[in-house]
């Protein structure tokens, strides 16, 4: 059987691969209708009965071999837009209206370009009646091959209702797209209307991204519209776009290669400085003093064709005679010197470069950004950078960087694109007393990106959690490879920037018109399993409490609250961030009224009212650990003198540590509300496992929310 697939595979791959042999034959960049018919047959994507008619006598006949209706439109090579061109007419009855339609048709296309070669007219069965949808594929330059299934017609892109997925796409992936749009409860039957076969519209999506990945040469398919009923689905239209030439395929290094080259540079032995100064306020200057003042244990070695002695370490005039095995250079020199040096380590066999310097791509200069790069890779060192801050390895106690040191050990991992966004990095960890296990600065990621410390990240024994700010990604694929394979293990929090920015890019197609860039990365990097943070504060709050909240084990969450306002904020944050209320039953809701005052409520949220004593905080936080069904607490706190702040903090962290003590842990997370005392009572709780914030209801609950989408991309719930 399996051989039996794949001589079919490779037959369907023979067809198309004719067609677009001849299309590129003749100069082409677009297949006509009858091409894309040929290529839709070879995928088994359903189009309805057509032909081709050079004139209007063979259009007749046509359309009575077929039956009426029928639907004419132009066959031109360079008339991509029938529409636009009135090059299209539908439901067409008799002989005699086929006969008009067809004279019309040819006109109109000659009047919109009298340059434009015209085949001849398509004369197509009308398809049958259903939802208009589009399904495409577009050649992202992140991501490669992206399949896009939206709504259809020419409402498409009006509405935008589009999502995104790798190509090729799973079975799994094609049904997650039919509920990812604004609109799915269309396909689902609304107002007496019957649902749309949801197997083979899955099936078209399977397909047409199968087509793509087996074509790298295809830029853009385009299905649209396509129409789905009970009985099916149907593309009316097929429009095939080719790339312009072979696509630069950047170079991937192995698992182990990345993991090897990874351990070295977080896990040094040995660090030369290149360029280390005796002068105060150099970066060669501050680079050592880190080093040496944060404590680093491995050999540090001064490279400096002026110094005999550095910060009291023998210093070298050149790498070549630094003795030993190196791990890393770090460079603290100007980017005119950057390439000469490292050539001098690439042959000294010295792995990494830390290439703090900025003068490179970001300035204009391309051309010495691409020399360091083929010198990196002709001696196999990776770069870090250049134009970066330099990097954080506490574990190591290992500060290569000339900012502020930092030395708070941890378990989050944080990367920054932006230098500025990296000492915002900083300044919260330090503001927070976050614990980390990295902080590594990637400006123009000339060699080592994201996709590489997430691959040393995922098996670092230290990290818990990554967050990363990025601006851009080199190799999308790489990336979504890297995360799935860590996010099984670990959360990974990325904030993208960029969010609001130029939009869609010119392109041939309904698909490719759709495809912004920013729809792009939301929905694969929610394919991927990552967290997508909405701006930097959300990142970094992210980063810090998913390693402090217990994963949950279901979907049943429970607000008790103090305020019944903060019940009602509360519940909206639950809702807004996918998360479940649980319905609470009987004998659970008569549980909770037994220890709250008749004018409180029951159900969900539980409002205990403010007034009531630490007691009744206590028993029904107690209730909450102890009941099996409930999956996790959302406490709101209200500050009054009867139950004061630090006491409420107490109590409740008192609770949660001897429910974790008995082998029962669940996410807590609380929100307090009051005078600026509940700032010191949220510091308390988070240091010992409950995640809590003043002066707000929505962090909480969206740190929460974060964890359960981690979880459940984990497989975890």
């Amino acid at each position: 059987m399996a051989d039996r697939n794949e001589a079919a595979g490779d037959d369907r791959k023979d067809v198309v691969r004719a067609v677009l042999a001849t299309a590129r034959a003749e100069g082409r960049t677009a297949l006509t209708a009858p091409e894309g018919k040929v290529v839709a047959d070879a995928y088994g994507i359903p189009t309805p009965a057509e032909g081709l008619a050079e004139c209007a006598d063979e259009a007749v006949a046509l359309a009575d071999r077929m039956g009426f209706p029928v639907a004419l439109k132009i066959v031109s090579p360079d008339i991509l837009h029938k529409t636009d061109a009135g090059g299209v007419r539908i439901g067409l009855g008799s002989s005699a209206e086929v006969r008009g339609a067809f004279t019309a048709i040819v006109h109109n296309a000659r009047t919109y370009d009298p340059t434009a070669r015209i085949a001849g007219v398509q004369v197509q069965q009308m398809v049958p009646a259903g939802q208009e949808v589009i399904v495409g594929t577009v050649t992202d330059p992140t991501f490669g091959k992206v399949v896009a299934f939206g709504l259809g017609g020419v409402l498409v892109e009006v509405l935008k209702d589009v999502t995104f997925r790798l190509a090729p796409a799973s079975a799994g992936d094609a049904e997650s797209m039919l509920d990812g749009i604004r609109a799915a409860e269309v396909l689902r039957g609304v107002r007496g209307a019957p649902p749309v076969d949801r197997a083979a519209l899955a099936g078209l999506i399977v397909r047409t991204s199968q087509l793509a990945a087996d074509f790298p040469e295809i830029a853009e398919a385009d299905l649209n519209p396509v129409f789905a009923s009970a009985d099916g689905v149907m593309a009316a239209d097929i429009r095939i776009l080719l790339a312009d030439g072979p696509v630069r395929e950047r170079r991937r290094y192995g698992r182990e290669e990345i993991l090897t080259a990874m351990r070295r540079l977080m896990r040094p032995r040995s660090v030369a400085v290149i360029g280390a100064s005796t002068e105060p306020g150099k970066i060669g200057n501050s680079v050592m003093r880190n080093l040496i003042d944060g404590g680093f244990p491995g050999e540090i070695h001064p490279v400096n064709p002026k110094a005999d002695d550095i910060l009291g370490r023998k210093a070298y005039r050149t790498v070549r005679d630094v003795p030993g095995e190196v791990d890393v250079a770090v460079f603290a020199i100007p980017a005119p010197l950057v390439p000469a040096a490292l050539e001098e380590v690439g042959r000294r066999g010295i792995p990494n470069a830390v290439l703090i310097p900025s003068g490179f791509a970001e300035t204009g200069e391309h051309a010495l950004q691409d020399r360091i790069v083929a010198i990196g890779e002709q001696y196999g060192v990776r770069l870090l950078g250049p134009n970066i801050y330099g990097y954080y390895s506490p574990w190591q106690d290992l500060c290569a960087t000339f900012c502020t040191p930092y030395d708070v050990k941890g378990g989050v991992a944080l990367t920054s694109q932006s230098g500025g966004i990296g000492m915002a990095i900083l300044g919260f960890a330090r503001a927070t007393r976050t614990g980390v296990s990295a902080i590594v600065g990637l400006g123009n990621k000339s060699d080592v990106d994201e996709d590489d410390l997430l691959t040393y990240f995922g098996e670092d024994p230290h990290t818990r959690c990554i967050a990363m700010h990025l601006e851009d990604l080199k190799d999308g694929r790489a990336f979504v490879e890297a995360a799935r394979e860590t996010v099984r293990k670990k959360p990974i929090v990325v904030l993208k920037a960029g969010r609001t920015g130029a939009g869609a890019r010119a392109a041939g197609s309904h698909t490719g018109a759709l495809a912004g860039d920013d729809a792009v990365y939301d929905d694969i990097l929610r394919q991927a399993g990552v967290i997508r943070a909405p701006g930097l504060h959300d990142m970094l709050e992210y980063a810090r409490a998913l390693p402090v909240l217990p994963t949950p084990r279901g979907d049943n969450v429970v607000i008790i609250t103090g305020a019944g306002g903060s019940g009602v904020l509360l519940s909206d944050a639950i809702v807004d961030n996918g998360l479940r209320l649980m319905e609470i039953p009987d004998d659970l809701d008569a549980a909770f009224r037994r220890f709250i005052p008749p004018f409180g409520a029951a159900g969900n949220p539980v409002d205990i009212t403010g007034g009531e004593p630490p007691s009744t905080y206590e028993a029904t936080i107690r209730l909450g650990m102890s009941d099996p069904r409930i999956h996790a607490l959302v406490l709101g706190y209200w500050h009054t003198i009867v139950t004061p702040p630090m006491v409420f903090a107490q109590l409740t962290a008192r609770v949660v540590e001897e429910f974790r003590a008995r082998g029962i842990e669940k996410p807590v997370v609380a929100s307090l509300a009051g005078d600026t005392e509940v700032e010191e009572a949220a510091a308390y709780l988070f240091e010992r496992g409950v995640v809590a914030y003043p002066y707000t209801t929505e962090t909480p609950v969206a740190a929460l929310g974060a964890k359960y989408r981690w979880a459940r991309a984990a497989g975890l719930l």
